[in-house]
């Protein structure tokens, strides 16, 4: 084992539970609890430490996380940044919990290396870089980790704003909340098309009350989930056209002929089902 593996190895195995209250105490002191409980705090330093142990062990490279010695430690801060992703903390926070392996660590080394002032120093640089690399690969990770946390509530936004709602046999609806952009057009077109082929409906009605403004881009939108709907043999109704859009449509050119609209949704509805072939007429008292 090389010189400063075997003095790395010797501080973080000396006192196992002490270097843990260490590490706590030194998070608590930043006055940062990381939004978890002592326990999980806890739990999470001795896994880290059980992992840097198995590393420094195996004589890994203190200057090279990618080594493949450093595997079980990068999948334990991995798997903490993801929590932590997920727990909503913030970057900065999970950052912290790392850098508060420093100072026990310094402690350690100094207890170990007294006798040696130059052996200390540049084994407490060696750890300090070694520290900074943990901490950097974390918020790398949790960066990541985040993102993919956004992306997925995103997703699940997506298809919770676009339902496709059957109102009557063969009659469906998708009402539209909010921008209609390119990805949400996608997603409405393939959710309308699958709905269609699955209940064999004959008309849909998209509803745009919901949508603020109606531009070139999102009529284009329209135009084409309706060209779609068209090929799978279906018709379409546009429904919530009111006069601020209207004019709007007037305005920019936007050629919506060929394409039936109305003000309202109860108004599509009811030409829906005259379509269909049903009278509607109030019961008499």
């Amino acid at each position: 084992m090389k010189q400063e593996n075997a003095v790395f190895d010797q501080v973080l195995k000396a006192s196992t539970e002490d270097f843990i209250k260490d590490w706590v105490a030194e998070i608590s002191a930043s006055g940062n609890s990381l939004g978890s409980s002592t326990a999980t705090i806890q739990s999470d330093a001795r896994e880290l430490l059980a992992a840097l142990q198995v590393a420094v062990a195996a004589d890994a490279d203190l200057s090279r996380l990618d080594d493949a010695p450093w595997a079980r430690t990068r999948a334990v801060l991995t798997a903490l940044s993801q929590s932590r992703a997920a727990q909503g903390a913030s970057a900065g926070d999970t950052n912290q919990f790392v850098m508060a392996f420093k100072r026990p660590l310094f402690v350690g080394l100094q207890k170990v290396l007294a006798a040696d002032p130059k052996a200390a120093f540049d084994a407490a640089w060696v750890a300090s870089r070694l520290v900074d690399r943990l901490a950097q690969f974390t918020a790398t990770t949790y960066q990541r980790m985040r993102e993919e946390v956004i992306n997925r509530q995103q997703q699940e936004l997506l298809e919770l704003s676009t339902p496709v709602v059957k109102l009557w046999e063969g009659v469906l609806a998708v009402p539209m909340i909010g921008t209609l952009d390119s990805s949400r057009t996608q997603l409405v077109m393939e959710t309308l098309l699958t709905r269609i082929v699955e209940t064999g409906s004959e008309l849909a009605i998209i509803d745009i009350t919901g949508v603020p403004t109606v531009d070139t881009l999102v009529a284009q939108h329209l135009l084409k989930t309706v060209t779609a709907i068209r090929l799978m043999g279906a018709d379409c109704i546009i429904s919530g056209i009111r006069p601020q859009i209207a004019q709007t449509i007037v305005h920019l050119g936007i050629d919506l002929q060929g394409i039936v609209t109305k003000a309202s949704l109860a108004d599509a509805l009811q030409l829906a089902m005259k379509k269909a072939g049903y009278t509607i007429k109030r019961a008499e008292a």
